[in-house]
């Protein structure tokens, strides 16, 4: 089983910036999930193997999910966060889904068959 290793978050205030990064990348369909105190494991983004990117609504304009294939890593530049951006962030790869555009909510979390272990993104006001 492949253990996905994330890095980069932190604690920043409301218009601030993170970048946060997972390795190793190189999957078909690679993607970056949320989850905040009592709430449900949500899509965030997702990319291809082509680096065609998804976004959901809500990080539209604010996050940029990317790959480096030289350095085997994923990224998620987060920019403008809020503090309802607050969550444990989790990198989340299938070599198998052929379409990588993300499904809002929960319902994708099932299609994913490696996970890391997460990383906390607090945002104060």
């Amino acid at each position: 089983q492949v253990q996905l290793v994330e890095s980069g978050g932190g604690s920043v205030q409301a218009g601030g910036s993170l970048r946060l990064s997972c390795a190793p990348s190189g999957y078909t369909c690679m993607a970056w999930f949320r989850q905040a105190p009592g709430q449900e494991r949500e899509a965030v983004a997702g990319i291809d193997s082509d680096g065609n990117p998804s976004y959901v609504d809500s990080v539209k304009g604010r996050f940029t999910i990317s790959q480096d294939n030289a350095q085997k890593t994923l990224y998620l530049q987060m920019n403008s966060l809020k503090p309802e951006d607050t969550a444990m962030y989790y990198c989340a790869a299938d070599e198998l889904q052929l379409d990588c555009s993300v499904v809002p909510g929960n319902a994708w979390v099932g299609f994913f068959s490696h996970w890391g272990q997460g990383t906390q993104v607090t945002v104060s006001s």
